[in-house]
């Protein structure tokens, strides 16, 4: 296991030379991922789909945001910014480690192995995580106990205040916004009582980053090893329901009892005809702004110790963002507000240079975005999918169009897969995807990825649902819906020799095959 201080150096030597070099891979969460105990973790599995990618001569690998999921599952709505989902601990580690013992796993339930049942699957985590945390206050070793405090130490105020912020949220079993007046306004007097009285609590949750961080670092040098660069996720706005809300108020639209003024959204669009509605509350970006941007800052610095790549969601309202009143059923009543724009960009580049960033420029997209997005030379994000879209060789998403400096996607975790989209798609529609293409129904998916690989796109990336050619039912998110999402999982035996030795010739044919594939 890889000590996280090692890691560190090793993560900083590589992003020094890391460039858009054109390249391919895959978009995979590790809640995808096979196993044993429920949801996909950081363990063995995560370690194959990595030698499965360098073996197939990808170099990319695009997760979903890494963050401790609440209401709803969604990685888009985490209780902090800066943690990690205790969720993706592996316990086999745990195992090796001898945090966990194999009589810990008699009682394991029976697990569906094609989707996440959250319930069952959380409650099962989190009593391994229990048991793991109670033999390491028990016996934990000397050098493990050190690791642990060198990592509280080297965390600073996030971990601290989020520690405290979830063992409240046990106690209390609701939203912060609802706690004891004294608590929701982070009275000194009442949080340090709470840190005498959540002592164990606070510590718990500490030692579940703790545990993460370990996780996640020793796979992510992995990856670095074997020459794949991590694409992560950093969503535009921060949940209510989290620690950056509650330690940050004055950050937000809120009013003084701490309840959102005015929520995040988009408009009706390709996804939905009311809009979709998602809550966030709103930053008061003048305040950002009068702070040198200090906690954007500061969240990009933590993501970039994660991942290599960003892709930045909703780059849109960095320009200009829907905003809702609270309390809106739909996003249909709402207005254009001017975002931070350049100066949020400025400011990110003279304090933390020119960083690997992708533009997530999808959905109503209007003349500033393209020109902030093209100010900075960030790349911007295409999606195969919508190429076909109206029947027209004029549709901006059909490669002939493309630009080096973007991204190609078969299809996102908001899009149906291939296979759904064409069930839905007009007859119109899917006889110019054939010409276009040059293929017929049988061979669509293939001939898909086939384009994006081929096209000038620095780097082209396509869902594992795709990659196994599989039908809607597979589809990883729903825009709009509140619930049943982010569940699909891939059987272990779906990374065949098979599929390696397909995707290995594509990226030898389109100059895309990473060199550590051999």
């Amino acid at each position: 296991m890889f000590g996280l201080r090692y890691t560190c150096a090793l993560i900083f030597a590589w992003r020094k030379r890391l460039t858009f070099d054109r390249a391919s891979g895959v978009l995979l969460h590790p809640t995808s991922l096979p196993g044993s105990d429920g949801i996909g973790d950081l363990g063995p599995e995560a370690y194959r789909w990595i030698d499965f990618l360098s073996s197939a001569g990808c170099a990319l690998w695009q997760v979903l945001p890494l963050g401790p999921t609440g209401f709803g599952d969604s990685p888009y709505q985490c209780f902090s910014a800066f943690a990690g989902n205790p969720y993706l601990i592996s316990p086999e580690l745990l195992l090796k480690e001898n945090l966990l013992a194999a009589t810990d796993f008699a009682d394991r339930p029976h697990f569906p192995i094609d989707n996440v049942d959250f319930g069952p699957a959380i409650a099962w985590k989190l009593t391994l995580l229990d048991r793991a945390y109670q033999r390491f206050r028990s016996n934990g070793s000397k050098q493990l106990r050190q690791e642990f405090a060198a990592f509280q130490t080297d965390q600073g105020t996030w971990l601290d205040d989020f520690s405290i912020f979830m063992a409240l949220k046990e106690v209390h079993q609701s939203a912060w916004g609802d706690w004891p007046a004294a608590q929701r306004q982070r009275d000194p007097r009442a949080l340090q009582v709470a840190r005498v009285q959540h002592a164990d609590s606070i510590e718990k949750h500490a030692f579940r980053q703790f545990l993460f961080y370990r996780h996640w670092s020793a796979l992510r040098a992995y990856a670095i090893e074997r020459q794949i660069k991590i694409i992560g996720d950093v969503p535009i706005f921060a949940a209510y329901d989290s620690a950056d809300v509650w330690v940050h108020p004055e950050l937000f639209y809120l009013d003084p009892n701490g309840q959102p003024t005015v929520v995040a959204g988009v408009p009706p669009d390709y996804f939905s005809p009311t809009g979709q509605l998602w809550g966030n509350p709103l930053y008061r970006w003048a305040v950002h702004r009068r702070s040198g941007y200090a906690w954007w800052l500061e969240r990009l610095r933590a993501t970039f110790q994660q991942v290599d790549i960003v892709r930045l969601d909703h780059f849109r309202g960095f320009a200009g963002y829907w905003a809702v009143p609270a309390g809106m059923p739909t996003a249909e009543k709402g207005k254009w507000v001017p975002g931070p724009g350049k100066n949020f960009f400025t400011a990110i580049k003279n304090a933390l240079g020119d960083l690997p960033i992708i533009a997530e420029d999808l959905g109503e997209i209007t003349p500033d975005v393209i020109k902030l997005r093209d100010r900075f030379n960030l790349p911007g994000m295409k999606i195969l999918q919508f190429a076909f879209n109206g029947a027209s060789p004029l549709n901006p998403f059909l490669p002939h169009h493309y630009s080096q400096n973007c991204v190609v996607y078969s299809g996102t975790h908001d899009n149906d897969t291939i296979r759904g989209w064409y069930a839905t798609a007009s007859a119109r529609e899917r006889e110019f995807c054939f010409k276009y293409l040059n293929t017929d129904e049988l061979g669509l998916t293939w001939a898909i990825i086939r384009a994006a690989w081929a096209s000038v796109a620095d780097m082209s990336l396509a869902s594992m649902q795709d990659l196994l050619d599989l039908s809607g039912e597979a589809r990883m998110n729903f825009p709009g819906r509140v619930s049943g999402n982010w569940g699909w999982r891939m059987r272990a035996e779906a990374l065949t020799f098979e599929l390696r030795d397909q995707l290995k010739e594509l990226n030898i044919l389109y100059s895309r095959v990473n060199p550590a594939s051999g």
